[in-house]
């Protein structure tokens, strides 16, 4: 039962309820393995892949709260919790302990081109139901698709 009633015909309600839970998990994630990298980067590009991981940690936090008050608007209840996050994510896992930069910028361009290609599924997808959700996928996917040409520009 929901207790915020939403306007979308309720199959329109449900690709979008999943766009949305999608894409918050993968953000979610993606927040996660960017602070788990940051703090266990070590090599000579140390500084500057660190400082780039915090921008990217910023801008998943960012789009996660948009992504979650957008389905909790149309009646959808986001689920961003560890368990969630743990069983439903589509991003690698980061293996524990001290990663070479290389390392880290790799694992980075992959985990970001990833959700990249899950992002653009999902604009697709809420095209036709629901304009203004397929408008905040389409800039949660533009500022990623940013972050990993940066980080794909680290290795080149």
């Amino acid at each position: 039962m929901s207790v915020v009633k939403s306007a979308l015909p309720e199959e329109d309600l449900k690709i979008v309820g999943e766009a949305l839970q999608g894409a918050l998990v993968d953000l979610v994630d993606l927040s996660l393995v960017g602070k788990q990298v940051h703090w266990n980067i070590i090599g000579p590009r140390f500084r500057s892949v660190h400082l780039q991981l915090d921008d990217v940690v910023a801008t998943a936090r960012k789009h996660s709260d948009t992504v979650a008050e957008r389905a909790a608007a149309i009646g959808v209840t986001p689920d961003g919790r560890a368990a969630t996050v743990a069983a439903t994510s589509g991003i690698d896992t980061v293996h524990n302990g001290w990663i070479k930069d290389a390392d880290v910028v790799g694992f980075l361009v992959d985990s970001l081109n990833s959700v990249v290609e899950r992002m653009r599924e999902r604009v697709r997808a809420t095209d036709e139901p629901d304009p203004v959700t397929q408008d905040i996928l389409i800039q949660v996917t533009a500022d990623l698709e940013k972050h990993a040409w940066m980080f794909q520009a680290e290795n080149v």
